[in-house]
């Protein structure tokens, strides 16, 4: 009976050995990962909370070192726990956790291979992703339009998670730290989780602005020109406080 026993522990452990061989192996999250993916999952709340995305639409990422913290795809914001913490390597080769990484993979990585951000936003915003249907680049209907470099461009449209799609968003975020996407929605990166969340909530109400003030009859919107727009930026370079 002993011997049986042990026969099948030999068997289990095969059987251990043979799934750690055909799958990659994970490690635990760092004590700054785990950090950093409460704020993701806080973030990503936030986002159903403001009425940014409905459902698991969107999604929030952050890099620590060379890893990306994500959100995993189709998985509601409020049932993520410490133990969900999903993250990869700047390749997309996944290195934390078992949850499958969003569907937007591509998007996140192309931003953070391209520009010094630590955090990613993508939101489904309303009137965000209206403005996306209706014009090439938002009016400058406001100055804050400088917080994101200048004019937002709206990226041409692509099949969500497609390398097509994360290619189109590039070209309309050079220059810029946020962009539309064509009926589909934002995206906004920054050097912290919270200035990139800033900068989806001041698009969204940019664009909300643009629409409610386009929609009286009868009457334009005036719009600033570049000029004033460049005179913000310098200014915007000495706001807030210092030291």
């Amino acid at each position: 009976m002993a011997e049986q026993r042990g026969e099948e522990r030999d068997t289990e452990g095969a059987r251990e050995g043979a799934r750690d061989a055909g799958e990659p192996r994970r490690r635990s999250a760092r004590p700054e990962e785990a950090y950093a993916w409460e704020e993701l999952v806080a973030a990503a709340r936030r986002t159903v909370a403001d009425g940014l995305v409905v459902g698991t639409s969107g999604n929030v990422s952050v890099r620590v070192g060379d890893t990306v913290l994500v959100t995993p795809s189709g998985v509601p914001y409020d049932r993520l726990t410490p133990d969900d913490v999903t993250g990869v390597g700047l390749d997309g080769r996944q290195v934390l956790g078992t949850l499958a990484p969003t569907s937007e993979l591509p998007m996140h990585l192309a931003v953070y291979r391209t520009t010094g951000a630590r955090a990613v936003v993508h939101t489904h915003a309303v009137h965000a992703t209206a403005v996306s249907t209706l014009v090439s680049e938002l009016p400058l209907i406001h100055y804050m339009a400088a917080a994101l470099g200048g004019p937002v461009r709206v990226a041409s449209y692509a099949t969500y998670g497609t390398d097509e799609l994360a290619e189109n968003m590039l070209r309309a975020l050079a220059g810029r730290s946020g962009c539309l996407l064509q009926n589909h929605g934002t995206v906004t990166h920054g050097t912290t989780l919270a200035q990139a969340y800033d900068r989806t909530a001041q698009l969204e109400w940019m664009c909300r602005l643009w629409l409610t003030a386009a929609s009286v009859p009868g009457q334009t919107p005036s719009l600033l020109s570049r000029e004033q727009l460049t005179e913000v930026e310098e200014r915007l370079r000495g706001y807030g406080q210092r030291g």
